[in-house]
Formats: structure tokens, C-alpha cells, sequence
């Protein structure tokens, strides 16, 4: 049998915690022995009274003999956020970027605020909350960071062209993070988790999201989040006890002889066919691969040099 994941005195903060797959995560790790910030501007009536969702769990995991402190604040102010940890626990080990909300709307309905308030939370609350963490994880040589993407940031969505662009975004900074953390022992991935959440409560029947719970996603991320994990700029689906790893794959290559003088909308129509091949099993990992095939196919030298952390 595996020995099990602990996170013995390893600080976890979880953002979106008071529900739903955060508050999961959050009852998850202190089982295993992290220390968690449960981060939530949610509220819930409790016996006739108003109560922050956050506190709720805190409560609820300090009870169990865990331990855990409640934050409130949006993650806009994720550097607030990181404070919180480092006032009660002195340290960030784990980030799980989990918080998130809903302006579903058609594109032609869209209003500025629809846009806005969804790249606030999910894009720019990442990044803020992200941006306050690295430092300390850079100077730890250690950390774990988490981006929460989605189905409709990977492949589009009717309704939802602010949410699948901040999704998509987060893969692109959760891509880049990998790079700039590996020399400083720090571990990024991106998860497309399908589970039932007060978001998808307004999208799926009742029938299906018991079939998905948030206990059949937080396998996954304890094993990303775990010191053992050398995945680093993976993104992966899950859902339902199925997850599930994403590659870019491309087309087989269009080269038109003498790029300069025959490549042409014309010359290239003709080779449509082509474009929509995919035989050659080439899986594009980083920047330098688009270069390469590049050169490979036009004999132009392109060489570019990755930059120093």
C-alpha cells in the first residue's frame, strides 16, 4: 500500500474555500496535516444569524482537532491574503487558486461589468494573490501553486466568452510560472475540474452533479500539491473520479517551397488539406519548438535564448 500524502507543517491557502471544491480541499489537507487559510467573502445564515462561510469552515476543521484560520478578504487583495498566512503560520507552502464567479451572458448582450468583474476574480485575483506568494516561495526554494481552469477556458463555451477568456488565461501565467519556478523548486499546474459548486448548480441538473462531487477532484489536487509532485506546467482534467492530462498537438506542417517569393493565400488554400492532417504526432512543449520547426522548415535560423530568472 502508498504511503499517504501528509502535509505535516506545510501552510496551505485555498481561496473560494467556504464551499463547494475549495471547502473540500480545505478539510482534505488539514486531515493531512497542513496548516489551511480558508479564503471566502462569501456569507451563509447559521441558526438565524449572519456568518462569514469562511469562518464556518475554519470552525468546523479546528473542531475536528485541524487547524485552520478563516480570511475574508477578496482576492484582488490577494497580498492580504498571504499576509493572513504568514501572521498565523509564517510561511506559504501550498496555493491553491480556487475562487471564482459567474456573468454568463451571450457575447452580443455583454456589458463592461460582465467582462470586468469576471477577469477581477478568476485572472487577476490569481494573479494578485500569485504575485504575493512568489517571493516567499522563491526565497523557501519550495512551492505549490494551483490554477483553476475550466472545459469552457479549454475549448469555448456558448454564453461564457468572459469566463473561458480568463480560464484560458490562467493556463497561459500557470505555463509561465512553471518556467521561472523550476530553478527555485517550485511546482505550477492547471486543473479543469467538473464537480457540483454553487457555479455549476446554475448550469447542471440536480441528477448529475450527485454523480459529481468534489471528494472525486480533491485526489488530484493533494497529489499536485504534494512534495513528491514533479508534474510543472501540466494542465489537467477532472471529474467524477476520471481525470486526465492535456497535450498541444499540431497539424502536419504546410511548407510551401520558396516561402519568399511562393507562399501565397493561393498557394496555400491548395494545401488546406493538409493543414487538417494530424499523422505526425508532433506535441509542441514550449516556445522554442515553435522556433525550431520554423527553421527546420524555411531554413531561416531562429534561436532564442530562454532569460534568467
Amino acid at each position: 500500500m502508498s504511503a499517504e500524502l501528509r502535509f505535516d507543517d506545510q501552510v496551505v491557502v485555498i481561496t473560494g474555500a467556504g464551499n463547494g471544491l475549495g471547502r473540500a480541499y480545505a478539510t482534505e489537507f488539514s486531515k493531512r496535516g497542513g496548516r489551511v487559510i480558508v479564503n471566502d467573502i462569501g456569507r451563509a445564515e447559521t441558526n438565524g444569524a449572519d456568518q462569514w462561510q469562511a469562518e464556518l469552515v475554519a470552525e468546523e476543521i479546528n473542531a475536528a482537532g485541524g487547524e485552520a484560520v478563516a480570511n475574508t478578504d477578496s482576492v484582488i487583495h490577494g497580498e492580504r491574503i498571504i499576509e493572513s498566512a504568514l501572521d498565523h503560520f509564517g510561511r506559504v507552502d501550498v496555493l491553491i487558486n480556487n475562487a471564482g464567479i459567474l456573468r454568463d451572458r451571450s457575447f452580443h448582450k455583454m456589458d463592461e461589468n460582465d467582462w470586468r468583474d469576471i477577469q477581477s476574480v478568476h485572472l487577476d485575483g490569481a494573479y494578485a494573490i500569485t504575485r504575493a506568494a512568489w517571493p516567499l516561495m522563491r526565497e523557501a526554494q519550495y512551492g505549490r501553486v494551483l490554477f483553476t481552469s475550466s472545459a469552457a477556458g479549454l475549448y469555448g463555451n456558448f454564453g461564457q466568452a468572459n469566463y473561458a477568456a480568463a480560464k484560458m488565461g490562467l493556463i497561459g501565467l500557470g505555463r509561465s510560472l512553471a518556467i521561472e519556478g523550476k530553478s527555485r523548486g517550485i511546482k505550477v499546474n492547471m486543473i479543469a475540474p467538473v464537480a457540483a459548486s454553487q457555479l455549476t448548480a446554475t448550469v447542471m441538473p440536480a441528477t448529475m452533479l450527485e454523480q459529481l462531487g468534489a471528494d472525486l477532484v480533491t485526489p488530484l489536487v493533494v497529489c499536485l500539491a504534494h512534495k513528491s509532485c514533479e508534474e510543472s506546467g501540466e494542465v489537467f482534467e477532472v471529474g467524477g473520479g476520471w481525470v486526465t492530462r492535456l497535450r498541444w498537438e499540431r497539424s502536419d506542417p504546410v511548407a510551401v517551397s520558396s516561402a519568399r517569393d511562393g507562399f501565397s493565400a493561393e498557394a496555400l488554400s491548395q494545401e488546406w488539406p493538409q493543414l487538417n492532417s494530424f499523422t505526425r504526432q508532433d506535441h509542441p512543449r514550449q516556445v522554442s519548438d515553435t522556433f525550431q520547426a520554423i527553421s527546420e522548415l524555411s531554413g531561416i535560423s531562429l534561436d532564442i535564448k530562454p532569460q534568467a530568472g
